[in-house]
């Protein structure tokens, strides 16, 4: 187990450094286009596929530094490039995520090279738990999977929102319902391979911010899948369910079910995506204030607006903090007794909409225009405190953990 340390080593500074000048020359000349579009940015995850951001390698790499900091520091670069193009490239990964919570080592193989493809055949994954009366609420999912036991199929019926690469995917990992009377324990997650009859897109959404992602419905009409597209396997399905059920009827401890064992390995990522976001718009203000006089003077040099900088500095370097103690902590496999995980990504997500806010304020009348980027950044951090989780769900989930209650 690698100790928790604030320095980062030479890999992970090369890695930082390499992930900047490609967030520096690639993604933020192309960030105000894409965003303007309102499309998917083909050509840039094709150029980040070239030089290997886009890969599972890179992934792997990252999500396996024993330091649990590989991760958090690629978001927090790539973001602070663009939200909407960076989600773009990094959205697969949270279909990976789902794979590798859940999965068996013959499905994490089989699964997640498909999820991505190659530098000349480029491939998406989208993962689909989201629904449009079950956000935060996963009890009241409602997308069915039946098994056909004399087939060895599952199948699917239902309609999947807000999911990034949603119907445009190769590959969807799609959380259902097998068991309705568990409610959110009787849930498991699903591989739609591509090009499965039944699966379609829905509504594409017009978003405020992260225009560049692809998000859209996932429609399920009689979608059948091979059994070993259930990931953890059948028999690991049934003892889980089995136990969820004596659990329900003796009342004991509650377990984990598949969604959540997602999210909880994303949310410090998502943390992080909120840092880059924040750090870019703070630099944008901080800039603008060295330069721009009033009154025969900068304007950093105004009280209020040097106490706002020092304000958004402090916040988005507890920020960083609370976000890697949570990476740390989970790469170690420490237990979240305060839910650290939560802390990170509530904390994060409202630094973010307050600096960038700031930011616009800083810049004033150009801080509103679309001549400058903190309107763009501004309108993209909304998201970090809606998706995987509302703040409000964060704050649930940091209470019921200090005060001992079950989490539903």
């Amino acid at each position: 187990m690698a100790e928790f340390t604030l320095e980062l080593n030479d890999d992970q500074k090369q890695v930082r450094d390499w992930l900047h000048g490609f967030a520096a020359d690639v993604i933020r000349p192309a960030a105000s286009e894409w965003d303007e579009r309102e499309e998917t940015p083909w050509p840039v995850i094709q150029e980040a596929a070239k030089v290997g951001i886009y890969s599972l390698d890179f992934y792997a790499q990252q999500y396996f530094d024993p330091t649990g900091l590989g991760i958090p520091v690629a978001m927090e670069e790539l973001f602070w490039g663009d939200a909407g193009i960076a989600l773009s490239i990094v959205g697969t990964g949270l279909a990976a995520v789902g794979v590798l919570a859940n999965g068996t080592e013959e499905q994490i193989g089989t699964w997640i090279p498909q999820m991505y493809g190659d530098a000349d055949d480029v491939k998406l994954a989208a993962f689909c738990s989201s629904e449009p009366d079950a956000g935060s609420d996963v009890a009241s999912m409602r997308t069915r999977a039946v098994y056909d036991e004399a087939k060895d199929e599952w199948v699917l019926n239902g309609t999947k929102t807000w999911a990034t690469n949603g119907g445009i995917a190769n590959v969807h990992v799609v959380v259902a319902v097998v068991d309705p009377e568990l409610g959110s324990k009787g849930h498991a997650s699903f591989i739609v391979p591509p090009a499965t009859p039944g699966l379609s897109q829905g509504q594409k959404f017009k978003k405020h911010g992260i225009r560049a992602s692809h998000t859209a419905e996932v429609v399920l009409e009689d979608v059948r899948i091979p059994g070993s597209c259930l990931l953890g396997g059948k028999e690991k399905l049934d003892e889980r369910l089995a136990r969820a059920r004596e659990r329900a009827r003796s009342g004991g401890e509650r377990v984990k079910n598949a969604a959540m064992a997602t999210f909880e390995a994303s949310r410090p990522a998502v943390g992080a995506m909120a840092v880059g976001t924040a750090r870019a718009a703070y630099e944008v203000a901080l800039d603008y204030a060295k330069t721009r006089s009033q009154f025969g003077r900068p304007i950093i040099d105004n009280q209020g607006i040097a106490f706002q900088l020092a304000d958004m500095r402090t916040r988005i370097d507890a920020a960083r903090l609370l976000v890697w103690r949570a990476s740390w902590m989970a790469t170690a496999g420490k237990q979240f007794t305060s839910a650290e995980g939560s802390m990170s990504k509530l904390f994060a997500s409202e630094t973010a909409k307050s600096v960038t806010a700031q930011a616009v304020q800083i810049l004033g009348g150009n801080g509103f225009t679309r001549e400058y980027p903190v309107e763009r950044m501004h309108r993209d951090a909304a998201i970090y405190t809606i998706f995987e989780g509302t703040s409000e769900i964060q704050r649930l989930v940091i209470a019921r953990t200090l005060s001992g209650m079950p989490l539903r």
